[in-house]
């Protein structure tokens, strides 16, 4: 190559950013640079490429970098003479650059992979080995070029500020103090360029070993003593007890705090925590300012709640709590939420219940959602090999699901119950799974207490900037084993050896201050022991503790969600025939500039039609009014699941979307001003996480109407941990309630095993105590009464409803207006309605719910039986005993018959025939016992043939008809 004679000088700040424009220019399009640019650039690629080649030899078989830099000067006669004279060849522009270029390589190397040298376990078990990427001599750089100054301009600013230069040397000692130390940081694998960046320059940028003040350092402590000083109190006083202790982790405490107060200065107002047992006890005493003597007096078998405050109760270790805490001059509301042994099953409701309280202050951007904070607390194992934890953060940049991030602390000790790590994961960390959503993860060793400080400040300044997931992994260990009766070295010997001969993180972190001087060893102690004095007072003052109804109310739940409330008597939930008019009216008027699909313009006439003329008032139109009305009445509405803006059958349409440009239009938030709106999201394609967010999303929304719909009612199994630990039970449990409402396509049409039953049965079996609501309904107008009831009864229960498929285009399935009209109710039990033989001439009266009924109907009116009565139990709990032995009475010379499409040992049968029989005895009925009519008992909840189904489901109609 010959030389370049235009270029002033070797190399420049100026002159790098120039070539390495030109370089991207040349790289995507040789032709687009002047030749000699192109020649440059292709020697510089060669010589690369040669350069890689070199570094797959052991580095003593290659010459140093500093000797071919020489060599290729000495090949250039001009190469001297050129330098003496100010002038540079293209060869001394390629060494220059070429240092440059692979110094940057070495530097992003570290950044990409320095924490895979990261001293992270405190127990020195892991040790980190040796990665050729951070290794300077696969770059070409031996030993004789190590402190040769090489151009990096702007490159390394963070790393070494005012520096346009550094030796190799001097890279590494920044690089491995930065990435290589207590900390180790993933975030090269972050898409967005700016959150990179920002990143970068905190971490290089920021030296944690000198940001803590004395006066922190002795916070930091206090806040160890007090996590140690708990535990240690606990295995004195309660040894045997499970208490899934903290020690090991210790370090999660001031993390905790940490947190707290970086995000207090930043604005936040709220924290919502969630947690499995492992270190909640201390997290209770120590975070959430819980009293020692209310959880000693647990530890004792006393209640945790007030004497007159009803329900079952749960462990200690399960339970929540929440306090207003005074934090950085600000008032913080922080709400620990209780959660099941289900590992992260807590996930998703506490963010759901976050977005509620954003929502509820009209936080609608990002820029906003800072004020609420959603803290979630895991384990290594968990974190890893529970499902919910990805579709959690799965759902953290959703529009219907964000939260402006989520602080994820993983407490990692290395272990899950017996298993290892190598079998617990499969990738490098326990975190791996936060790549998928772009999160960094700040690995820190759980020893290095400042450390994992200014991680956990770094997170909650991360999260307000971006508004964006953050993990930490506190990497530490558990000294004892699953829980404080367990043997760990049974299977773990080793492990446990090097933990009993490890001191305790608070004893190695005052030994470090005392060393620095910040405090002295006697002191250290003296606070151990002083606090170790506190605890044995609130022990004693445990032994004679009650909780009062007003403290514990204002830790655990509203009062007037509580209600003694007779669920047997149904409120008015009707409204004026002019209030239906009004939000039938928004839900025909389209803008005349809204390109709305022709097919869709028949639907909306049809259903100002029937507003018009009172009649032919179907599903779906039914639905929008009782969300319409309640919107009216400022209550917002919120419905989530798959595909259920538009439904998965095509028969809601509550949001339009033009033909043309792709915008939305929602009819029914626009039916007056000062109206509350109504938020319908497409969820991801998730049951478990999105049920537990709406879950969630009512423990802090109680006058909203907030809905899941499952596309299919089967599509729920895949959240049974759900609606068993949370909606079935949370109420006796923990006495959190909630009106959430779960809608569930049932119904047996042929279609196969698969989206035939919602699997009625199984809600039914949860039913005891009245904690649910279950019905199976058949009119529109029931339908919008149900809705509506949600809102209109004080306390609140969850709804769960079978709701139709081919029912929502059936030309019987309709209501009229004044079905919904003033002083219209829900009605448990619906009447025969059709002209038959005089009540004391029925010979058979026939139980049913849901879609079966209008198959009875249409086979007795083609039949002409008209001696068998219908009668529809459109609530299937709390069971509508005294009703049904009303209407049992009317046909006192009948048999009766339950008629289900549900094989034998599914639908509703095995909970209503003995309730059917005691209603039947009531009123003193001839022939209480009722007669089964159904399917055979079944494996499989329906035939997949669709011959099959016809021939079965006549054979049950005509059946029950008999």
């Amino acid at each position: 190559m010959g030389e370049i004679g235009s270029l002033p000088t070797a190399l420049n700040g100026a002159n790098t950013v120039y070539l390495a424009d030109l370089h991207a220019k040349w790289a995507a399009d040789p032709r687009s640079v002047d030749p000699s640019f192109a020649d440059l650039f292709r020697a510089l690629d060669a010589e690369q490429e040669a350069a890689q080649q070199a570094a797959k030899l052991n580095p003593a078989d290659r010459a140093a970098w500093g000797e071919q830099a020489s060599l290729l000067d000495a090949r250039s006669p001009a190469g001297p003479a050129a330098r003496a004279a100010g002038e540079f060849s293209a060869t001394d522009l390629l060494s220059s650059v070429d240092d440059s270029v692979r110094a940057i390589q070495l530097v992003r190397a570290y950044r990409v992979r320095g924490h895979l040298e990261a001293r992270l376990d405190p127990l020195g078990l892991q040790v980190p080995k040796s990665y050729t990427e951070l290794d300077p001599a696969t770059y070409g750089f031996g030993p004789n070029d190590r402190d040769r100054p090489i151009y990096l301009g702007q490159m390394v600013s963070s790393l070494l500020p005012e520096r346009a230069s550094a030796t190799i040397n001097e890279l590494l000692a920044a690089l491995r103090q930065t990435y290589c130390g207590p900390i180790g940081v993933e975030y090269m694998h972050i898409q967005d360029a700016a959150q990179r960046l920002w990143l970068q320059h905190r971490l290089e940028g920021d030296d944690w070993r000198r940001m803590f003040s004395a006066a922190e350092k002795k916070t930091i402590l206090n806040q160890l003593t007090e996590a140690e000083g708990f535990e240690s109190f606990c295995q004195k006083r309660f040894t045997g007890t499970k208490r899934f202790g903290l020690e090991g982790s210790e370090v999660t405490i001031p993390v905790l705090h940490a947190i707290i107060e970086q995000s207090a200065q930043q604005g936040t107002r709220s924290v919502s925590v969630g947690m499995a047992h492992r270190g909640r006890l201390n997290v209770m005493a120590n975070v959430v300012q819980k009293p020692f003597a209310a959880i000693f007096s647990e530890f004792a078998g006393a209640s945790f709640k007030p004497t007159d405050v009803q329900g079952s109760g749960d462990v200690k270790y399960h339970l929540g709590t929440a306090a207003t805490l005074h934090v950085s001059n600000e008032k913080v509301r922080v709400t620990l939420l209780p959660n099941p042994s289900h590992l992260e099953a807590v996930d998703p409701v506490v963010v759901g219940r976050v977005r509620a309280i954003q929502d509820s202050e009209g936080c609608v951007g990002l820029e906003n959602r800072y004020r609420h904070l959603g803290l979630l607390i895991h384990g290594d194992a968990a974190f890893a090999g529970q499902g919910i934890v990805y579709e959690t953060m799965a759902m953290s940049q959703l529009i219907g699901y964000r939260t402006g991030g989520t602080v994820h602390v993983v407490t990692n000790n290395q272990i899950g119950f017996t298993t290892i790590s190598a079998h617990a994961h499969s990738g490098f960390y326990c975190t791996d799974i936060a790549k998928a959503v772009h999160a960094p993860i700040l690995h820190v060793n759980g020893d290095e207490p400042e450390a994992a400080a200014y991680c956990a400040r770094l997170a909650a300044d991360y999260r307000r900037e971006f508004a964006a997931d953050v993990v930490i992994d506190l990497v530490c260990y558990r000294r004892h084993g699953h829980n404080e009766a367990d043997e760990p070295a049974f299977t773990q010997p080793t492990m446990y050896k090097a933990i009993a001969a490890r001191p305790t993180t608070r004893a190695l972190y005052a030994k470090k201050l005392a060393r620095q001087k910040v405090i002295d060893a006697e002191t250290a102690d003296d606070q151990f022991q002083y606090f170790q004095d506190h605890l044995q007072e609130q022990f004693e003052a445990a032994k004679s503790y009650e909780p009062s109804r007003e403290d514990w109310l204002e830790c655990n739940q509203d009062p007037s969600r509580l209600s003694d409330e007779p669920l047997r008597e149904q409120p008015v939930t009707g409204i004026s025939i002019s209030g239906l008019q009004r939000v039938g009216a928004a839900l025909t008027r389209i803008p005349e500039d809204f390109a709305l699909h022709p097919r869709l313009r028949r639907v909306i006439q049809a259903r100002g039609q029937a507003i018009e003329t009172g009649a032919g008032i179907d599903w779906a139109l039914g639905e929008a009014l009782a969300f319409g009305s309640l919107l009216l009445q400022h209550h917002p509405v919120r419905l989530s699941g798959e595909d259920c803006q538009r439904g998965t059958f095509s028969q809601r349409h509550a949001v339009l979307v033009d033909q043309i440009n792709q915008s939305d239009y929602v009819p029914l938030n626009n039916i007056a001003d000062g109206q509350a709106r109504i938020e319908v999201y497409n969820s991801l394609l998730s049951e478990f996480g999105v049920l537990g967010f709406e879950y969630g999303y009512t423990l802090a929304a109680p006058n909203s109407l907030v809905l899941w719909e499952a596309q299919f009612g089967d599509f729920a199994n895949g959240a049974q941990v759900i609606i068993d630990q949370f909606i079935a039970s949370g109420e006796t449990k923990w006495l959190r309630t909630s009106g959430l409402v779960m809608l569930l396509p049932h119904g047996y049409e042929g279609q196969g095993p698969e989206h035939s039953s919602a699997r009625l049965e199984r809600y039914l079996q949860l039913c005891a105590e009245n904690n649910l609501r279950v019905c199976n309904i058949t009119t529109p107008a029931n339908y919008f009464h149900a809705l509506r009831r949600q809102i209109a009864r004080e306390c609140r229960k969850p709804l769960i409803i079978m709701t139709p498929k081919s029912l929502l285009r059936h030309k019987e399935a309709v209501s009229e207006l004044a079905d919904f009209g003033p002083e219209t109710r829900f009605r448990t039990v619906l009447p025969e309605t059709d002209a038959l033989l005089p009540d004391q001439d029925i010979t058979r009266v026939v139980l049913c719910s849901g879609k079966v009924y209008y198959d009875l109907r249409a086979a007795r009116r083609d039949s002409n039986r008209d001696n068998v009565a219908i009668l529809r139990l459109e609530q299937l709990y709390p069971f509508p005993r005294d009703v049904l032995s009303q209407q049992l009475a009317r046909y006192p010379n009948a048999q009766i018959i339950w008629c289900q499409e549900e094989s034998q040992n599914g639908g509703a049968w095995a909970f209503v025939d003995r309730r059917i029989e005691n209603s039947a005895e009531r009123c003193n009925h001839a022939r209480p016992r009722p007669i089964f009519v159904g399917r055979k008992a079944s494996a499989s909840p329906a035939t997949g043939l669709a011959s099959e189904h016809l021939a079965e489901q006549a054979a049950l109609v005509q059946e029950a008809l008999g």
